[in-house]
């Protein structure tokens, strides 16, 4: 009797020490909440990791930026449009590690101050889940689209692949009246503009999305450094829908060919 009292404690005692440490070795999946503090501020963003994800390996990893009415300090909106809608119709397409941030409401960013801060939110996630440096790839829409091109001239050689949707280089002029900070660094509308944008991105491969009846942002800036990619010796795709509006990043995640050709590139 005494023996099999002391053999049950000595079973649980056991089975105390051992369960920390089986739920420490599990890792929750999907879209996670973190936070970021950089000069004083406090952002936070998302960060999705695949199903299947594990510490011993290296991971593809994709920093996405949303559109403007995404913007907001929740850390969630971002997580509706665009490419997270993609993710969760169909998560197996998707065996990377995404990175979310959020840009404030009445910023923008093309803004250095939120390219900065996207860049952290990406160094974290990368150190943090094991994202590989070699495949790190960088994509947005609208606003995001336009982030993604200045994010990608001001960081050459840090992303294996890019893919702007329905973005532009040269800002319209509502933004640039409201930030002296973008109105410094705004690329004038003139060929050297999208030649100096082509240079710094050099032959980075690059998969534009536009749609031809967008009235937001117009398809022509698309097109530009479409031309000025392929005049530099670029590595472009380009693909314009034809009678499709602003609303061209659904018909660009949905699209079977961007996955397999996003994660094939490599540094």
């Amino acid at each position: 009797m005494r023996f099999t009292l002391s053999l049950c404690l000595t079973f649980f005692v056991v089975s105390l020490a051992i369960a920390p440490r089986a739920t420490a070795r599990t890792q929750e999946t999907g879209f996670l909440d973190h936070t970021l503090s950089l000069h004083g501020a406090t952002y936070k963003y998302q960060v999705y990791l695949p199903e299947n994800w594990s510490r011993k390996q290296k991971w593809p990893i994709i920093l996405f930026l949303h559109g403007a009415g995404e913007r907001g300090n929740d850390g969630l909106l971002q997580t509706d449009v665009g490419l997270p809608r993609a993710i969760r119709e169909n998560r197996s397409r998707f065996p990377a590690i995404v990175v979310l941030p959020q840009c404030p409401a009445g910023h923008q960013w093309t803004q250095l101050k939120m390219e900065e801060m996207a860049m952290a939110a990406l160094a974290a996630a990368t150190k943090t889940f094991k994202g590989d440096p070699k495949r790190t790839y960088l994509t947005g829409l609208s606003m995001g689209g336009s982030g993604s091109w200045d994010i990608a001239a001001r960081n050459p050689g840090k992303f294996a692949a890019v893919v702007p949707i329905c973005g532009r280089i040269v800002p319209s002029q509502d933004p640039i009246n409201n930030f002296s900070d973008l109105a410094e660094d705004a690329y004038p509308d003139n060929p050297k503009s999208y030649a100096d944008v082509a240079q710094k991105i050099g032959k980075t491969p690059v998969w534009i999305f536009h749609g031809g009846s967008d009235d937001t942002v117009p398809v022509d800036g698309s097109r530009k450094m479409n031309d000025a990619l392929k005049a530099a010796g670029g590595n472009v795709r380009y693909t314009e829908y034809p009678g499709v509006g602003h609303n061209s990043w659904d018909k660009a995640y949905a699209e079977p060919e961007l996955m397999p050709w996003l994660l094939s590139k490599s540094l």
